[in-house]
């Protein structure tokens, strides 16, 4: 998901080096010196752009997953559409973007056009509060309604969407409400990962899917470790202790138990931010 900024990355790198070459005529003092400067130089420029990449898998990579588990499409496990107008604080907001963008993977992904069409517009109504009605507007429909039948296509179209989501918010120095836009997408997407059945630890491969979130949790908890006095992303991870600590339990397989565990903690948590 990284690799869109590749490419600036790798220009940056070799302006660099023909910077550095530049300094062959100068002392060796002096071209050490510059060399450290432009190597820290650099290094910044790959953390901002880093910091303004969408950080875990997207929900869209999340739900294709689940669709190659072949399980099928349940009506009414999503957030309903028609929240997206009880959300009043912007912490409330991002999150639920995340949220119904997860919900926008699954029905996107199982060709379901009228749900697609309602989530898209219920991220409409939240992305506009937030100045981003640009990323969800009709075009995004219209890509996504020519791809249907090409799901790896689909998985890019949306997957594109998260991320220009995450580095606007990120840009406009709203960096918590892009974490809380992650953390709803992921929340959203475990949600829907262990209620693809009643009886999801008989699904077979669930135990894969589910130890992968694990990592993509790890890895949440530790981008949102510099933010935690702010708020908003504090209230947040705390809401996730439920998950947490069954996870911190788990070793590299899962049992029935286990994945019952996640199920209720997940629902516990989600019940909460919806």
């Amino acid at each position: 998901m990284k690799k869109v900024f590749q490419f600036s990355i790798t220009v940056i790198l070799v302006i660099a080096l023909v910077n550095m070459s530049s300094c062959k005529s100068k002392t060796g003092a002096e071209k050490q010196v510059k060399e450290q400067k432009e190597k820290e130089q650099v290094e910044t420029i790959k953390q901002e752009i880093e910091k303004n990449v969408y950080p875990l898998p997207t929900s869209a990579e999340v739900i294709k997953m689940l669709t190659e588990l072949e399980v099928g499409y349940i009506i009414g496990i999503s957030n309903p559409p028609s929240n997206a107008k009880k959300y009043i604080q912007s912490s409330a907001k991002a999150i639920n973007i995340g949220v119904f963008g997860a919900d926008l993977s699954y029905a996107t992904l199982y060709n379901m056009q009228q749900d697609v069409n309602d989530y898209l517009d219920a991220i409409r109504v939240l992305a506009n509060s937030l100045n981003m009605s640009r990323i969800y507007d009709t075009k995004l429909y219209d890509s996504i309604k020519v791809n249907f039948d090409n799901r790896d296509k689909l998985v890019k179209i949306l997957t594109d969407a998260f991320n220009e989501t995450y580095q606007y918010l990120s840009e406009n120095e709203q960096q918590n409400l892009a974490l809380l836009v992650v953390g709803g997408a992921w929340v959203e997407g475990m949600y829907l990962t262990t209620h693809v059945s009643e009886a999801a630890y008989n699904v077979a491969g669930i135990s894969r899917v589910l130890l992968e979130q694990k990592k993509s949790f790890e890895l949440y908890l530790d981008i949102t470790k510099p933010y935690l006095d702010d708020p908003m992303i504090g209230d947040f991870v705390k809401l996730l202790e439920p998950i947490k600590k069954v996870y911190e339990g788990l070793s590299t397989s899962l049992t029935e138990k286990d994945i019952k565990d996640i199920t209720e903690a997940i629902t516990v948590i989600r019940e909460k931010i919806i």
